[in-house]
């Protein structure tokens, strides 16, 4: 269903027209477009054609979520990536969170990609967390205390919903033995940026993605940031890498 409330301020969608390369650029679970906007204007600033959809059931409202699950944010993505190598040449697909998810799943089943970016991917399966959700869900319960947020720089504060929808929750874990059983089929280069202190992903789902592919991969350590890197203080590293990176897989 549509979303039935209005957007946030800085949650809208961006979509320029640039050069022939493409780069598909992917927000988290409850966060929206805005954790994202630096990155996709440093990509428009190198010339690029960028695409930041604002993914179903985000950045409006949490009861908009609710009603939204993996085929959703899934389907939403694909069909960005599909529009956009459309108009391009190459694409690169960037995401954060669930929007590495996001990421490494279309790499599973686009091998064209000419590359990915991954920051603080959530790939591993979380059975014990599922269990506790799905109890939730079954007792009644629709959503949990939020995970927006997790900045170290005390000046910014990420715009994210202030709880966690339960049900979208399960749907994301549910696909995720899938996604990490289809790893091995990403071929394309990798640029995999992870934060050692990370309060909402474990720096280990970076490790599972970087020994499960079969391509390149290049590591980089967000040593100041939690996990919403993005607006955190190794922002701008992260922007300098990612723009070189694509202009390094695209060459």
């Amino acid at each position: 269903m549509p979303d039935q409330h209005p957007i946030i301020a800085g949650a809208e969608p961006l979509s320029v027209a640039g050069g022939p390369v493409g780069v598909l650029v992917l927000h988290g679970f409850t966060g929206n477009p805005s954790s994202m906007r630096g990155l996709a204007e440093a990509f428009v600033d190198a010339g690029h054609t960028v695409e930041m959809p604002r993914l179903p059931g985000h950045g409006t409202h949490v009861d908009d979520m609710v009603h939204t699950g993996w085929a959703d944010w899934s389907g939403a993505a694909e069909a960005a990536l599909v529009d956009l190598e459309s108009r391009t040449d190459e694409v690169v697909v960037a995401g954060l969170s669930m929007g590495g998810s996001l990421t490494a799943w279309l790499a599973t089943r686009h091998p064209e990609l000419a590359g990915i970016i991954c920051i603080n991917p959530a790939v591993a399966p979380q059975d014990e967390m599922l269990s506790v959700v799905t109890a939730m869900v079954a007792a009644g319960d629709t959503v949990m205390a939020g995970i927006g947020s997790d900045v170290a720089d005390p000046d910014v504060v990420e715009s994210a919903y202030p709880q966690t929808p339960l049900a979208p929750l399960v749907s994301m874990f549910e696909v995720a033995a899938e996604i990490v059983a289809d790893l091995p089929k990403i071929e394309c280069p990798l640029l995999l940026f992870t934060s050692p202190q990370d309060h909402v992903v474990p720096p280990t789902d970076s490790d599972l993605l970087a020994a499960s592919v079969s391509g390149p991969v290049e590591r980089v350590s967000c040593e100041r940031s939690y996990h919403v890197a993005t607006v955190d203080l190794d922002k701008q590293m992260i922007f300098d890498r990612s723009v070189e990176f694509v202009a390094s897989v695209t060459a």
